[in-house]
């Protein structure tokens, strides 16, 4: 927990090992882990990688968008005007871009960013690697009605600023 962070240290400083492991794809990456993982760095001590599942990897690996070059966002800001602003940066960088989303706020998100970037093409992404794993792809306007009762984090992939081939 990365709270624990000072007593986590004290521990590396010893000499022990110290696992930061997780259930919900890796660590550290838009996560509470990166406190750790920035407060051990600073202590000046070493940081391995055991590199493990990713949703922002799996997802793109399996969006059929184009992937070359891709942005990763992490949570989109709860509070209107951070929000505003982060689909402002979002949509100026334009091209394939990758943001995780709560389920209480994925059809609102979807809705907003239709608004204010068209009906992109996206692939919505629950439960990558797991037994109810979903992906969902199209224009928003067609992925929007197959969300009615979101589960789970999810990851969206978005393909900003390109026009659909018809």
């Amino acid at each position: 927990e990365a709270s624990k962070s000072p007593s986590l240290i004290a521990r590396l400083e010893r000499g022990e090992s110290v696992a930061l492991v997780s259930d919900a794809g890796t660590p550290a990456i838009s996560d509470p882990g990166g406190r750790l993982i920035r407060d051990t760095i600073a202590a000046g001590l070493r940081v391995e990688p055991i590199p493990g599942a990713s949703a922002v990897t799996a997802a793109m690996a399996v969006a059929g968008l184009p992937s070359g070059e891709f942005s990763f966002h992490g949570f989109p800001p709860v509070r209107a005007k951070d929000r505003n602003a982060w689909f402002d940066r979002l949509i100026s960088i334009g091209g394939t871009a990758i943001f995780f989303e709560a389920p209480h706020r994925i059809q609102r998100t979807l809705l907003f960013l239709r608004e204010r970037a068209g009906d992109c093409r996206v692939v919505v992404a629950r439960e990558l690697t797991k037994i109810h794993e979903e992906l969902v792809r199209g224009p928003i306007s067609e992925v929007l009605p197959r969300l009615e009762q979101p589960r789970g984090e999810f990851t969206v992939i978005v393909e900003i600023g390109v026009i659909p081939e018809i």
